[in-house]
């Protein structure tokens, strides 16, 4: 009968556990210092911060940025000219037919069509440098979450929680808000090499379901929080003497963990959906119950009331 081994099982068990015992020694440097400290503790970054929090909203399908925030000031030069051969392909260049306006202090570029979004120009970042090698959306959508459009890698999410932490006890630190099951699926808010808990949490619902049907899977229980209380507890001491045999795994470390969060977010979780705590001119404000834009002005309102939680990585999904 075949036997599926651990990479640990496997360094105990070959090369008479030399493997094993140069790794035991490995570990407990390491566990000896991570032990102390939260995997989700705030660490302190590199230089002062001005923002704290990011809600990343990520719209696919949205207009091009050459006729919104990209001006590109030769290709009006050169309209209805054939593009350079190593372009390839037949056709002339077109150029935005909208008019571009320096905005702000800064003197930034913005298209016409964004208004108001030109009055706030001093206080956005564009970055224009951006460049992806795939050939089709699926391998952008990848490469723009993960860095890769092709290799299993961290999402951008994930990494912000591991370099900088979370500042919420009751709250996980990174929330994607109906994740595209396609092009990408749990990759786009997945943790990859990273320890699992540093993955993000969906806020999900049925296929094409509205926002307001959605919620974090899993969260109500069926027993009185006392009795929660004293099964958890004896299923986290199998997982914790599980971990004591095993030497260390961050996969049970993140399961301990993630069961105590659950624990934790049956009471705040639902209060910070419930936007019906919201006064109706906020609503009112945000768009909500309004055709169409009510599915994407909850999820503005909840990412909102989200980082007022303390949630460190809030990822919004539009149109999918």
């Amino acid at each position: 009968m075949n036997q599926i081994l651990t990479r640990r099982e496997m360094l105990q068990r070959c090369g008479c556990g030399f493997g094993y015992l140069a790794f035991s020694s490995i570990f407990a440097s390491i566990a000896q210092s991570h032990a102390a400290t939260n995997p989700l503790a705030v660490r302190p970054p590199h230089f002062a911060p001005r923002a704290r929090r990011v809600i990343f909203l990520f719209m696919p399908g949205g207009p091009s940025h050459v006729d919104t925030f990209d001006y590109k000031p030769a290709l009006q030069r050169d309209a209805e000219k054939s593009p350079p051969s190593s372009a390839g392909g037949p056709g002339k260049l077109m150029p935005s037919p909208f008019a571009f306006h320096r905005c702000g202090q800064s003197g930034l570029e913005i298209s016409e069509i964004f208004p108001e979004i030109g009055k706030c120009a001093d206080d956005l970042c564009l970055i224009r440098g951006m460049h992806t090698n795939g050939q089709d959306h699926s391998q952008a959508i990848l490469k723009l979450h993960t860095g890769s459009e092709n290799q299993t890698r961290p999402s951008v999410g994930s990494w912000v929680l591991y370099g900088l932490g979370s500042r919420s006890e009751n709250l996980p630190g990174f929330i994607t808000i109906t994740p595209s099951m396609i092009a990408g699926g749990a990759q786009l808010y997945g943790s990859a090499f990273l320890p699992a808990v540093y993955q993000g949490t969906p806020i999900t619902g049925q296929a094409g379901a509205a926002l307001s049907q959605a919620q974090i899977r899993h969260i109500k229980g069926d027993l009185p929080a006392d009795l929660q209380r004293q099964q958890l507890d004896f299923v986290q001491s199998l997982n914790r003497a599980h971990l004591a045999r095993t030497g260390g795994d961050d996969q049970i470390e993140s399961v301990i963990e993630s069961y105590e969060l659950a624990f934790r977010m049956q009471t705040e979780a639902p209060e910070v959906m419930d936007l019906s705590r919201e006064p109706a001119e906020m609503l009112e404000m945000y768009g909500v119950d309004r055709t169409p834009t009510d599915n994407f002005a909850r999820q503005c309102l909840l990412a909102r009331r989200l980082a007022e939680k303390g949630v460190r990585f809030i990822q919004l999904n539009h149109n999918f």
